[in-house]
Order: structure tokens, then sequence, then C-alpha cells
């Protein structure tokens, strides 16, 4: 199954912020506090579960039907996964890069990015309302030359809190880095995070949503991502993880196309595991349901109904039960990426496949429409 690890080129920004060379137009203001930016802003997600190094092999046009099996769908589970938490680890990233120029002395700064070479402007407020919640600070970064565009030039806005942290940040690939993520186009991530304690009884969790990554054609990557919500939560070594991705010319063994990956795993830090299960609902599919989500869509479900309209008769029993391997949920991982199918490995699993339960999917419409904008 070829997968589009052109987003990874996306996902490239990690220490843009560190790398730049300030050039001050303006002196600053200085202000006299404590350090304000946030000291983490991102769920770190068991590697067993989010996987950037896909191995499996690409689909191309004249693959043979058995060839394609449950496998492939719980492997590139792992890499949309670490799509979603690169994109905080993008954020991360950044805003550890910022704290070297001491921020927190600063209001107004220009400098010009050793990236791109171009004019960057960046501003600091306090007491901003976004979303009907008023942030003790907002940061925002612009592409100096690109202010007059329809998007403002936006290249980055972090609203946050920090006792205890919690906050927002929306990123534009294209306006931080033009001749690296030329390609981005009009690609937004946000980033929800938080360490408030709340009904969702997580030690800190955040939610990842990424709207208009560039497709790739059809007929080279039929898997290429364009739209992306995630959920990780953590509670001690265990990061529950749900979602949705959506891939708009995605198709099996019919012409039937788009389709979500919709998802729920439970992965533990300490023991390098993880269990999902993976439903594959149409892209303009309008529901919350779990058990249509999940069970209506599951691989297995989905993948006999596109085999039978496909092949018919013409397919035996042996070859069906052959593409249906490793279909059964959940999908169980270890250090070393996916395992198999259906059943357990071991006791050590069992508790983070009971997590799955109580966990559901985004609605696959809503995900496909997503759209991320900054303030």
């Amino acid at each position: 199954m070829k997968t589009s690890k052109s987003i990874f080129k996306l996902l490239s920004l990690a220490l843009i912020i560190s790398m730049i060379t300030i050039s001050c137009d303006e002196n600053p203001e200085i202000v006299t506090q404590q350090d304000i930016l946030p000291e983490s802003f991102g769920v770190d997600i068991p590697s067993s579960i989010s996987n950037p190094n896909l191995v499996s092999g690409g689909r191309t046009s004249g693959r043979e039907e058995e060839e394609f099996s449950g496998d492939d769908i719980y492997e590139q589970l792992g890499f949309f996964i670490a799509v979603g938490e690169g994109a905080s680890d993008i954020v991360e990233a950044i805003i550890i890069g910022i704290g070297q120029y001491n921020i927190q002395s600063i209001q107004t700064l220009t400098y010009t990015s050793d990236e791109d070479g171009r004019a960057k402007n960046m501003i600091v407020l306090e007491n901003v309302e976004f979303e009907g919640v008023t942030w003790e600070y907002q940061l925002t970064i612009t592409d100096a030359d690109s202010e007059g565009n329809q998007d403002g030039g936006n290249a980055m806005q972090v609203f946050w809190n920090n006792s205890p942290i919690k906050g927002i940040a929306i990123l534009k690939p294209f306006n931080i880095d033009r001749l690296h993520d030329a390609d981005a186009g009009e690609a937004i991530y946000r980033v929800d995070y938080s360490e408030v304690s709340d009904m969702l009884a997580y030690d800190s969790h955040m939610e990842v949503s990424i709207s208009d990554l560039p497709l790739a054609q059809a007929d080279e990557d039929p898997f290429s991502l364009r739209t992306m919500r995630m959920f990780a939560g953590k509670k001690g070594d265990v990061v529950d993880v749900y979602g949705n991705s959506n891939h708009p010319n995605a198709n099996f063994f019919t012409d039937n196309t788009g389709f979500n990956w919709a998802f729920v795993a439970s992965g533990s830090d300490d023991l390098d595991i993880g269990v999902a299960e993976v439903g594959l609902p149409p892209s303009n599919l309008d529901n919350n349901d779990r058990d249509v989500l999940l069970g209506d869509y599951s691989i297995r479900t989905v993948f006999e109904n596109e085999i039978l309209q496909a092949f018919g008769n013409d397919i035996t029993q042996t070859q069906l039960d052959a593409i249906l391997v490793n279909t059964n949920p959940p999908g169980y991982f270890d250090k070393d990426g996916f395992l198999n199918g259906g059943t357990s490995p071991g006791d050590a699993w069992n508790p983070l496949a009971e997590r799955l339960t109580d966990l559901t999917p985004y609605n696959p419409l809503e995900t496909s429409n997503l759209e991320v904008m900054f303030k």
C-alpha cells in the first residue's frame, strides 16, 4: 500500500525557529516578568502505535487482490498517528526555539529567517480573547511581506495559560518557510493542549487538527491524506488515541473512492506495546456511532463487501480467506510495529484492549470537511 510519505516533508519544521538569525528592525519594549512560555505543548505517543517508518509495499495498479490484507491497514494507521503527533512536535520545537531569544522580554520583534531569508514579524500580547476564552498570552508570527494577503501572512498563533498549562497553537508551514515548504499550499495545523485536571481524567491531553494537506495524484498515491483530527490523552504510562484521517482518493478493490481511517488505540510507554481498532467508513458518512464506525465499517466487513462486489464468483474461498487475514479487531503492536489482528499476543495487551471500548472516532463527514483557521 503506497502511503503519503510526502506529508513528512511538510512536518520538517522541527527546529526552524531555533535556527533563525534575528535582526532587530526596532528596539523591542522590555518588560520584567517570569518566563511566560509553556514548558510543554503535546502528548508523546508510544512508538508501538505511532510509527513514521512505514515499510509495507505500495499498492499499484495490477497488484493481485490476495496481496492486499489487514496488515496494510493497521501498519498504515501507525503512520497516520505519527503525522498527528508530528504536528504537535513541531509546535513544541518552535516554542523551545523562541525561548532561546528571551521571548518573555519581547513584545514586538522583526527577524530574518535563516530558512527562507524572509522577514517575519512577531508580537506577544496579554489577556487576549479567543473562542470565548481569555488567554494570558497570545504570540503571533507572520510573514512580513504577506500580511496583505487573504491569510494575513499568518505563520503561527499560540494562545496559552501557564498555571496549569493550557493552550491552542495554529501553524501554517508555507508562511513559516517558503523554500522548504513551498508545496505545503494552504495546509494548516492546530494543536489544542491541556494539563488541566477535568472530567477526562488524563494527566495531559491534546487534540490535533490538520486541514488542506495537498493531495498527491490519485494514480501515484491513492492514500494521500487531506484532513485529520486526532485526540491523545495520557494517564500514567498509558496513552489513549482516537480520531480519523480522510483520504479522498482511497480505494480498495472497486472504484468506490473516498474513505476515512476511523480509529481508536491505546499504548503503554513503559512496555512499548499497543492495541488498535480501525474502521473504514466512506468519507461522506455522517455518523457518530461507534458501532457503525468500527462495526458496520470494520476492516473485515469493508474488505469482504468490496471483494465480493469486485470479483463475485470469480474469487475462491481460499483467496478470500487469504485477503481477510488480520482483518479481525483489534490489532496488536509491539516496539517493532504491527503483530497480528484478532488474537492477543499475551496478557500484557489485554488491559489496553479493554480501554478501547470507551473510545470512539469522530464523525467522518465532519473530519472530511474540517477547516482549520487562524483568529
